[in-house]
């Protein structure tokens, strides 16, 4: 009895210790399954949420703008043709004349007396003229009665015609005359613009002076002139081709003109030349485009920029700002069936404002991640955020 009650104490004891052991066991197994159970909810509430678009493909317009400086289909420097002083001015800066509207009033005085010279200079040779006819008509008749020789007669009709020819010389004096008046009256050669009016009335004025009297610009068209590089004039005559020159421009499309402030012109214009040959110095090749100015908005001497579109069948456009630059290639990340993100590689075939167009690495029907890339790995899960779903078909129809 006494070797039993010595063991008892130790047998208890290693039940004791074994219930231990299994409550222990069945508790690491019972959080074991709890943690595996929570693992996958608590992964996806730490998941950023992040707006995804689903791209489409479509019918897209790239453009390229060109710097264009533009004139005015008629842009001459009014000048004088005689020497002289202005007596008068019938214009303003910056007023709208028609052709053959009077200008500038030279001085006529002398240019006045000049023609009556020419005149008194006319009349005398044709008195010369009736003076050597009388002589011939005196010398003709003793001539056949043998009074006088024949030389006297040859000698009176050699007269006659010098004071002929003496008329025809004062007749083209009395022209010259008459044009160098008309010269002091200087009229518009065209409808259009005055400039600035550096000589005022008084000033002395000749045709050999450096500064013009002012500039008219008729710009009820106006020129625009822009510069294609070798390669953009292969593109451009592979997107639209013809027969000939005059062929290819007939067929091309309008065209906008982007004004200073960045702003559109409201009328669109036609390319209506293309040069014969490329400059030597640059390597371009220069176009012009003509745009009616029927308001006068446009000047001479204004600058722009001509923009030229190019469509693209069948393109997909990404945001600019859903993409990432690393090491001279642009990713987007992909969204995939499990929310998962994945970086792909694009292609790029243009831009289109902020938008890219893309040549290659997403399909229609592809989600993307549109902003907060910077904090994203490949393959990392997120939240995509789906009321913005529909953005990339807003961009499509852009």
């Amino acid at each position: 009895m006494n070797h039993i009650y010595k063991h008892a104490p130790i047998s208890n004891g290693v039940k004791l210790f074994n219930e231990w052991i299994i409550l222990l066991v069945l508790a690491v197994v019972l959080f074991l399954a709890s943690c595996s159970g929570k693992a996958e909810p608590m992964a996806l509430a730490t998941a950023p949420i992040l707006p995804v678009a689903t791209v489409s493909t479509g019918e897209q317009e790239t453009f390229v703008d060109y710097p264009a400086p533009l004139q005015g289909t008629t842009d001459v420097e009014i000048r004088p043709q005689v020497a002289g002083a202005i007596d008068r001015i019938y214009v303003n800066e910056g007023q709208l004349v028609s052709k053959g509207q009077l200008l500038f009033q030279i001085s006529e005085l002398p240019f006045r007396a000049q023609l009556n010279n020419a005149k008194a200079s006319l009349q005398a040779v044709q008195a010369a003229v009736l003076n050597a006819q009388l002589e011939i008509d005196k010398l003709t008749p003793l001539v056949q009665s043998k009074v006088v020789s024949d030389f006297q007669l040859k000698t009176a009709k050699t007269t006659y015609q010098i004071a002929l020819a003496n008329v025809e010389q004062a007749k083209a004096s009395v022209n010259s005359a008459q044009i160098n008046l008309g010269y002091t009256q200087i009229k518009a050669t065209s409808s259009g613009y005055i400039g600035r009016l550096p000589k005022k009335q008084g000033s002395l004025v000749s045709p050999s002076d450096p500064e013009a009297l002012t500039q008219l610009s008729d710009v009820n068209q106006i020129y625009a002139y822009f510069s294609l590089s070798e390669t953009d004039f292969i593109n451009f005559n592979a997107k639209y081709s013809g027969n000939s020159v005059a062929d290819r421009i007939s067929h091309l499309p309008a065209v906008s003109l982007v004004l200073a402030d960045q702003s559109l012109y409201p009328v669109k214009g036609k390319i209506d030349m293309i040069n014969g040959q490329f400059d030597k110095t640059t390597g371009a090749i220069t176009l012009r485009a003509v745009f009616a100015n029927a308001k006068g908005v446009l000047r001479s001497g204004n600058t722009g920029k001509i923009r030229l579109g190019l469509s693209h069948d069948n393109t997909i456009l990404v945001p600019q700002s859903a993409t990432v630059e690393m090491q001279d290639k642009i990713f987007v990340f992909a969204v995939g069936k499990d929310n998962k993100v994945n970086k792909v590689a694009i292609a790029i075939d243009g831009k289109n404002g902020t938008d890219y167009l893309i040549k290659d690495g997403l399909k229609s029907g592809d989600q993307i991640v549109l902003s907060g890339l910077d904090k994203l790995q490949d393959g990392q899960l997120i939240q995509p955020e789906k009321k913005v779903e529909k953005v990339a078909q807003l961009i499509s129809k852009k």
